[in-house]
């Protein structure tokens, strides 16, 4: 019995037996911002216009174009973050091997910037 249910966890929620909604980035986002497009986009065009087919292709191409618009939007975002994320570390990591040194760029800072009466003397 813990066997299955450790399978089952590590299995994921599959949306039509392909998209793996719970380990690909964005995609649970993605699909709820599609579904609230295509609804929206749908029942304007249906209130708009009376016609039921055509609301249907308006709602279909309507979750098409928000699902694709939300995730390219979320996966941008996210690879913003992680160079973002990248460079912090890297600086951190510098600090870290440069602090007490001569190179450290903190104590470069400080020796540059002198008061004029320290120049005179």
């Amino acid at each position: 019995m813990a066997g299955e249910d450790n399978d089952r966890q590590n299995k994921g929620l599959k949306l039509l037996w392909i998209l793996d909604v719970q380990n690909i980035p964005c995609a649970r986002e993605a699909i709820l911002h599609g579904s609230g497009g295509s609804v929206a986009a749908g029942l304007l065009y249906f209130l708009a216009t009376s016609r039921v087919k055509r609301s249907f292709d308006v709602g279909l191409v309507g979750f098409v174009f928000t699902t694709l618009g939300s995730w390219f939007y979320c996966r941008i975002n996210n690879a913003y973050l992680r160079v973002q994320q990248r460079q912090l570390q890297d600086s951190i990591r510098n600090k870290v091997a440069y602090e007490g040194t001569a190179l450290d760029p903190t104590k470069k800072t400080q020796s540059t910037l002198r008061t004029p009466h320290e120049l005179q003397l």
